[in-house]
């Protein structure tokens, strides 16, 4: 195993590259990451018509439970698949790992694209649309932690906050791609239309733009960071190993911090589609339309926060983060719950600037705990371990919490328990903005 001491201080001086490198490393990255969270995203906002042609049901409740947990299958994967994008990126480099990545979710949207329904091929439909779930959950393992730790080691010194929230900026631009795009095909085509085919055509364009995410990202080269790790002949054997000995304190860390980020990310920005129109009762299309202008929101403020981030520290935003999702998710509930345009706009609006606080600095925060060694690997095992089970199973949760309580402010509940989880955490954590990778 590679001394931690031989590796960090091979890794103290920021990156030896002109400004204009940095850039083009941010906007390839973030192109890329935008086509691989559109794919994947898009399942949430179709859930309702996907659960009615791939799992049909007497009981409407039943066929979107179904759609939800095929949803959450998908997270069984991203531990797997940040495990092997994760030794991969950090043995033998970040943009090829991020190249495959995008290019395997590429594949299984495109699969669902064309997938018969069940009255087509009866039970391989779900079958298939599953295996799909999985190979894109596999694909997503690897991406966030390969994109964030990507933008983190090409980050001038001092901006590390910035850069790393252009991978949220592009999360949530893909967010509003798929809710745009969702919104749009039901809202001009006839309900006939759009429950045979409309549904499909958002998944055959993400495959398509998966080979532009391979391009792009296939023109750039490694990180300074690890190119150094290459020269040295510092990399890690086994990544997996030295994360889980070496730094099993910062993977322990980096699992209590995406907790209650992973709940809220999932309860307010892929379920509350279906809420507004399931629960609350809004019309499908103001209900994208609301989605919509709080992701956008959402996509102006996270850069600001990850400039603040930059200039105060990572923790202030953080803890704020955590207290206002605590505090502050049952009476937004209470106020979504009651329908109606307005009420649903203005929740989640307040919604989007609570997670705008944690976007803007996380991922900075994320990669900051790791040495370039394992960084792949070990923001990976928390990010995907959290999102794998408080995140990808919150819509499942909270469609099986209102069906069985009656009471639509239920899922409050799993967002007030997280956001308590991870404060704990991120008030333990130390400050690492003003410090220099190791």
């Amino acid at each position: 195993m590679t001394d931690p001491k031989l590796t960090d201080d091979a890794e103290q001086s920021p990156p030896t590259t002109s400004t204009a490198k940095p850039t083009r490393a941010a906007v390839a990255a973030g192109i890329g990451h935008f086509v691989e969270y559109f794919d994947y995203t898009l399942y949430g906002f179709f859930a309702v018509v996907i659960g009615a042609q791939f799992f049909p049901d007497a009981d409407p409740t039943a066929s979107l439970l179904a759609a939800f947990a095929a949803f959450a299958l998908a997270f069984v994967a991203r531990p797997v698949g940040g495990l092997v994008f994760g030794h991969f990126g950090d043995r033998l480099g970040r943009r090829n790992a991020l190249a495959v990545s995008v290019l395997m979710m590429g594949g299984a949207s495109l699969l669902i694209g064309v997938l018969p329904p069940y009255s087509a091929i009866g039970v391989w439909a779900p079958i298939l649309l599953v295996i799909a779930r999985l190979l894109q959950g596999f694909s997503a393992g690897g991406e966030n932690a390969g994109a964030v730790t990507f933008l983190a080691e090409y980050a001038p010194q001092g901006k590390r906050g910035l850069y790393c929230s252009w991978h949220q900026v592009a999360l949530t631009a893909a967010l509003l791609a798929g809710s745009g795009a969702a919104t749009l095909t039901s809202a001009v085509l006839p309900a006939d239309a759009f429950a045979s085919w409309g549904w499909r055509v958002p998944f055959l364009l993400g495959a398509a733009l998966a080979l532009v995410g391979v391009y792009v990202r296939l023109r750039l080269g490694d990180t300074p960071a690890f190119r150094r790790l290459e020269r040295s002949a510092s990399t890690e054997r086994v990544p997996l190993a030295a994360a889980l000995t070496t730094y099993r304190r910062a993977v322990l860390i980096g699992l209590g911090f995406f907790v209650g980020p992973s709940v809220a990310a999932y309860v307010l920005l892929i379920y509350m589609p279906t809420y507004a129109s399931e629960v609350a009762g809004l019309d499908r299309p103001l209900a994208l339309l609301s989605n919509s202008i709080a992701l956008s929101l959402l996509l102006v403020l996270v850069p600001f926060a990850g400039v603040l981030s930059d200039r105060i520290g990572r923790k202030p935003l953080l803890i704020a983060f955590n207290l206002a999702l605590a505090a502050g998710s049952y009476p937004l509930m209470v106020l979504l719950a009651q329908g109606g345009f307005a009420s649903v706009l203005t929740a989640q609006l307040a919604f989007a600037i609570v997670v705008a606080a944690f976007f803007g600095p996380a991922g900075a925060a994320a990669t900051e705990l790791f040495t370039t060694s394992v960084r792949v690997t070990g923001f990976g095992i928390g990010n995907n371990v959290a999102t794998a089970l408080f995140g990808g199973t919150a819509p499942l949760l909270a469609t099986w919490l209102i069906a069985t309580t009656g009471n639509e402010t239920s899922p409050a509940v799993l967002l007030v328990a997280g956001g308590a989880v991870s404060l704990l955490v991120v008030w333990r954590m130390e400050e690492t903005a003003h410090k220099p990778l190791r």
